[in-house]
């Protein structure tokens, strides 16, 4: 182990390496690790996906998620329905059980509560939104997710906020971006999530 060493290689113990690599500059770097017990997660993105259908789904995110942003790209539907986002388990959406609001402010202001699912109270089509939902695990014991949330709109001049939160049967496991009235269409942008 001489001065010219910038990697460690770790092998795992039944397959696999993880490789730590040092920066290749002058000087010391320090990094250190505070005295506590944990998985480290990594950062994963999902595959972004056309905004197409009644809904679009995220399913089989892993057990130890601890956060989810929700990303949106110049994301439309055909019509005025409020928009919902919605969390689950293996068992399946949860349709009720959702506290908070969400409101947007421009040429006029407006906002909705919502207990099935967490709202985007819209201001009309055409919108192209773009912006992001953070949802945030609150309590590991008892499943409680909170949600924070702001969107703009590129065809008006509108922002839109909503936070929230709601109590989970099991651990999530999967997204859905729907409408209220369920049959709204969405038909443009895209949709992805972030994990970690």
């Amino acid at each position: 182990m001489g001065d010219s060493m910038s990697s460690v290689i770790l092998t795992g113990d039944t397959s696999g390496t993880l490789n730590l690599a040092a920066p290749l500059v002058a000087g010391t770097n320090t990094q250190t690790l505070v005295a506590a017990t944990g998985t480290l997660a990594p950062l994963i993105s999902g595959t972004a996906v056309s905004a197409t259908g009644t809904s679009v789904n995220f399913t089989d995110i892993p057990s130890w998620v601890k956060r989810i942003t929700v990303m949106f790209k110049g994301v439309s539907t055909n019509s005025t329905s409020n928009w919902l986002i919605r969390v689950g388990t293996s068992s399946g959406i949860a349709t009720s059980g959702y506290l908070g609001a969400g409101s947007y402010n421009g040429a006029s202001n407006s906002g909705a509560n919502n207990t099935t699912g967490f709202i985007f109270n819209v201001a009309g089509a055409p919108q192209f939104m773009h912006g992001s939902m953070i949802i945030t695990l609150q309590d590991q014991s008892t499943n409680s997710w909170v949600q924070q949330a702001i969107l703009g709109d590129s065809s008006q001049a509108y922002t839109f906020l909503s936070g929230g939160s709601v109590t989970l049967s099991g651990t999530l496991d999967r997204v859905r971006i729907t409408t209220v009235n369920g049959t709204d269409v969405f038909d443009a942008g895209s949709i992805n999530i972030l994990y970690e």
